[in-house]
Formats: structure tokens, C-alpha cells, sequence
């Protein structure tokens, strides 16, 4: 097959443009995703095919279909009595101009002219527009069809909150992987993971259920394992660098809030745990858990204005969090603390949970720890801009099951909320990971500089991901034909176009070895003996 397609026919702007396939091109060598170039009068067009069609020059071709029984035939009317069509959504001009080719390339202003010749992007205009891979852009899969190198900018991807989407079993957790190792390898940024399946520190799994390194074995100086559950890494055979456990004291009515809907609270239940913090202090939640069923303590219901059935529901909900086995009375060590030594010291810190994916658990933690060290960075980085001394390294939080913490009901009221609006004020993002995107706030939504899409088919989550995206109709035809593993659509700050990849390699000895020997801050020496210690 030859790199010319065919001609541009019409088109717009706004809806992209069509084009007649020539009659030696098969219309079943056509893919939704891949790329064109358009050779215009002035200007080279890049863009992305979108959507592929039949076209008859007769309409009499549709009632009454010829007899291509013959090959001659067959042969005769193709390319002149029917034919094939392509939309394509042109995004960027890529040379044909000065400007462009001093600047690179740039935003479509216009459309090809009429009967402009259509070509299979080459792999020099891939690289041209992705860039190769250096010090700031990481290599993170591969277009259809072609094994040009498609990099992410990681300085642009820190600069704001992201997220990772995609139905159950599509490759989510190997595409976080892949990013987080990025992150780490190009230090564009310090990592703090809420891992509710234990799939990021020591080793995960694939979908097949084989074992597979995870970050701490492959970046064992850059990487530390905190736990929730001491019993469940030993298990395991997980080193793990600090136990975490949260006291009584430690717990907010800000932690409490957001478990409303986990504990069934009433809206008065939550207001009752601001009463009682102002009465009990920093105790409060001991306290009342501990308080009888007697005639003081509807005294003091009756002083502090909360009905008994209130107080009930809301002791209920107590009791749920005081049974969570790493609650205790009085914490021996403080948590935000020693993941904030290691935060500063570059190292990247993974929180596992364990046995405990209890949702309930997996929130309070998640966000009781995110609000302590958000308040520290906002401290460090005011402090900074007062002072004019050096900034905290920038800080990505990632999160599973986003809408838990971002649904439109809670999104105004906790600490991720408040983060995703920030975008990098206090240099606190977040990578959110979600199945159901359109449980999560369309303000948060909008904040997210850049998305990577695995395969969705609910329409409601389809239309959560692209809103406000240019070119939304065509890119939805694209997202819904994407394969159910291992490809993915990124549109955002980070690629100068959007983009269908099919995902690089991971599990592999050879994709190890990749990673380890892109990872500057391991050194040569010590990453080949570190790839001769993990398979040798």
C-alpha cells in the first residue's frame, strides 16, 4: 500500500474534513486513530483519522448492488462507481511555514484546501510532533501500527492534577505504573500513593494473575513502603520502611465528614461531631464512642442540641471506625511526619492497605494524611514566596476509586477538592484513578490538565472524560473503539495532540531492564547490578 490515501472533498473546521479514498486503497487497511498528513497549499496538516465510510457515486449502487462475482468487475467499480471515505480531524500544522518550522508545531487556525493530496503520517512527522524521549519527555507506548516512541511532557503532566480511566480489567493499574516510574525516573516530581491492592509497592499482578515488579524492587533507593497492615506484608515478604497507625487524637471532624456516606450518617449526625470536638476536645471522638446510655448523657445531648436517635446513628458510625485495627488510642509515631522526611529526601512513598480495602479505611486515611501534608506544603511554599527560598519539591498524591472523594456532593467540602481546584498553587496535584468518571464533579473534572483513557462504554462516563475537549463527537467515536487492553487515548497539557497508543511493555524481563536503564538517579554500574540481582 502506498503512503498517499487520497484527496480532501469538503469539510470544516469544527467538524473535521473528508476525504475520498483512492481506488487502489482498501478501505479495510483504514483504522479509527491513526495518523495523516494533509499536504496543503501553504500548509502540512497533521491529524487523526476519526471516523471511515462507504460512498456510491450512484445511489442506484444501494438498491440494486451489482454482480461483483466477477473479479474484473469488482475491480472496475472500485475507485470509480463506489468508493471509500475518511474523516479526519486535522489538529496541528506541521512545517509548510516559517513560523511553524521555527516554532513547531501549532494549533489548526484553518482547513486543507479542496483536493489536497491525504498521506499516512511517517514516522519523522510522529517524532516530529511527540518529540523523542530526553531529560523531560517519557516514552510511554507506541501509535497504531507504527513503533515511533510516543513521550509524555512530565514538567506540563506535574503542573496540574491528572487522571487514569477506564472500565474494570483495561489496564489502569499497569498505565499508573508506567506513569508513576516516569515521574520517578525524569525526578519531574515526589510521589505519595494511596495503594488500596497493593499493586504499586513491591509487586502486582497482572491480569492473568502472574507476579509482576512493582516500584520498590525496581527502584529500591527511591522508593519506600509504608503499611497499614504489618501482618499482610510479611506475608507477602514486603520490606516495609514504617508502620502507620493513626490515634483517636488524630481524627478531625473534616475526616469524619467525608464518611458520611460510607457510615450512613445524617446530615445532623455530622454536625453533632463538630459539637462534640468542641466540648471534648482533642479526644472528642473516645469520648463520646465511650459515652453510656444514661441519664447525663441525655443531659448533655439535650445541653449540646443533638436529638437521641442523631447521636445513635452517629455512635453506630463511631464504633465502625474504632473496630479499623490500626486506629489505637494514642499513636506511637507520627505518620505525616515520616512520610514527609521522605518526600523531602526525593524518595517516592507507597501506603499500602493490605487486608484492609475496606472503603471506609481506605478514605479515612487517605484523606486524613492528604489534609495534614497539603497544610504542611501550603506553609513551605507561602513561607517560600515570603522569604524567597526554594519551593518544596512538587508533590502528586494518587488516589483509586476518585469518585468516592470527588463526587459532587463531597467535592467542595475535602481536601481533593481542594487540591484538583488549586491546580499547582501549594505544588500539590493529584492522579486520579477511576472506573466511573462520571461520578466525579464536572468542576474536577475540568481542572485536569491531562486524561489517559483506557476503554469505556458506559455513554455517561464517555461524555464526563471529553467534556470541553475540542473535536469531543470525533474523539468519542475513537475512545469507543479502542481495545479492551492495553491502548489507550490521551488528550491534554502533556501531548500535543490527542493521541491513541497502544501501552509499552511491562512484566517482561526486557521491559525491566528498559526502565532500570532510563533511570538516571540509579547510575549505570549499580542498574546492571541491579538487573543481574533481579533475574540473574
Amino acid at each position: 500500500m502506498t503512503d498517499r490515501l487520497g484527496l480532501v472533498v469538503s469539510g470544516s473546521l469544527e467538524s473535521g474534513v473528508e476525504v475520498k479514498l483512492d481506488g487502489g486503497v482498501s478501505v479495510e487497511d483504514m483504522a479509527v486513530g491513526r495518523y495523516v498528513t494533509i499536504e496543503g497549499q501553504r500548509q502540512r496538516f497533521f491529524g487523526m483519522i476519526t471516523d471511515i465510510g462507504l460512498g456510491v457515486i450512484d445511489p442506484r449502487f444501494t438498491l440494486t448492488p451489482p454482480d461483483i462475482s466477477d473479479p474484473f468487475i469488482a475491480e472496475v467499480l472500485s475507485g470509480t462507481g463506489t468508493y471509500g471515505t475518511l474523516h479526519v480531524l486535522p489538529m496541528l500544522t506541521i512545517g509548510g511555514d516559517v513560523d511553524t518550522l521555527i516554532e513547531g508545531p501549532q494549533p489548526v487556525k484553518t482547513v486543507p484546501s479542496h483536493f489536497s493530496a491525504v498521506n499516512l503520517a511517517s514516522q519523522q512527522d510522529v517524532e516530529l510532533v511527540f518529540g523523542g524521549e530526553d531529560e523531560k519527555r517519557f516514552y510511554v507506548g507506541t501509535p497504531l501500527d507504527m513503533e515511533t516512541k510516543i513521550c509524555l511532557d512530565l514538567p506540563e503532566l506535574v503542573k496540574r492534577s491528572n487522571g487514569i480511566f477506564g472500565k474494570s480489567g483495561t489496564g489502569k493499574t499497569f498505565l499508573t505504573r508506567i506513569l508513576l516510574i516516569g515521574m520517578l525516573q525524569k525526578s519531574a516530581a515526589v510521589n505519595l500513593i494511596f495503594d488500596m491492592h497493593n499493586e504499586y509497592g513491591w509487586a502486582g499482578t497482572s491480569e492473568g494473575g502472574k507476579s509482576v515488579k512493582a516500584l520498590k524492587q525496581l527502584f529500591p533507593s527511591k522508593v519506600a513502603v509504608f503499611t497499614l497492615d504489618e501482618e499482610s506484608s510479611r506475608r507477602r515478604k514486603v520490606s516495609t520502611d514504617f508502620v502507620v497507625k493513626i490515634g483517636y487524637d488524630e481524627i478531625e471532624p473534616e475526616d469524619m465528614a467525608l464518611l458520611r456516606q460510607t457510615l450512613n450518617l445524617t446530615e445532623p449526625a455530622v454536625e453533632a461531631i463538630y459539637q462534640l470536638r468542641r466540648r471534648f476536645g482533642r479526644d472528642w471522638l473516645r469520648q463520646a464512642a465511650d459515652l453510656p446510655d444514661s441519664e447525663e448523657t441525655n443531659e448533655l445531648l439535650k445541653e449540646l442540641s443533638i436529638h437521641e436517635s442523631t447521636f445513635q446513628n452517629l455512635k453506630r458510625g463511631l464504633a465502625t471506625v474504632g473496630r479499623l485495627p490500626f486506629i489505637e488510642p494514642q499513636a506511637p509515631d507520627n505518620a505525616v511526619t515520616r512520610i514527609l522526611e521522605y518526600l523531602d529526601r526525593g524518595i517516592n512513598v507507597v501506603l499500602e492497605f493490605g487486608r484492609y480495602t475496606d472503603i471506609t479505611a481506605y478514605i479515612l486515611v487517605a484523606n486524613l494524611l492528604t489534609r495534614r501534608i497539603h497544610a504542611q506544603y501550603r506553609e513551605r511554599m507561602e513561607k517560600a514566596m515570603g522569604e524567597a527560598t526554594v519551593k518544596p519539591t512538587p508533590l502528586v498524591i494518587t488516589i483509586e476509586e476518585a469518585h468516592r472523594f470527588l463526587n459532587p456532593e463531597v467535592a467542595g467540602r475535602t481536601i481533593f477538592g481542594t487540591i484538583a481546584r488549586e491546580m499547582r498553587k501549594y505544588n500539590v496535584t493529584l492522579l486520579v484513578i477511576d472506573q466511573r468518571p462520571s461520578g466525579i464533579d464536572t468542576e474536577v473534572m475540568s481542572q485536569m490538565g491531562t486524561k489517559v483513557t483506557c476503554l469505556l462504554d458506559n455513554e455517561r462516563d464517555i461524555d464526563s472524560v471529553l467534556a470541553g475537549v475540542s473535536g469531543k463527537g470525533a474523539l468519542k467515536s475513537v475512545l469507543s473503539r479502542l481495545e479492551s487492553k492495553q491502548q489507550a487515548l490521551i488528550f491534554g497539557h502533556a501531548v500535543p495532540m490527542p493521541v491513541v497508543i497502544r501501552t509499552r511493555e511491562y512484566g517482561s524481563p526486557q521491559s525491566y531492564q528498559e526502565f532500570l536503564a532510563a533511570g538516571k538517579g540509579e547510575g549505570g554500574k549499580q542498574a546492571e547490578k541491579d538487573i543481574e540481582e533481579l533475574w540473574g
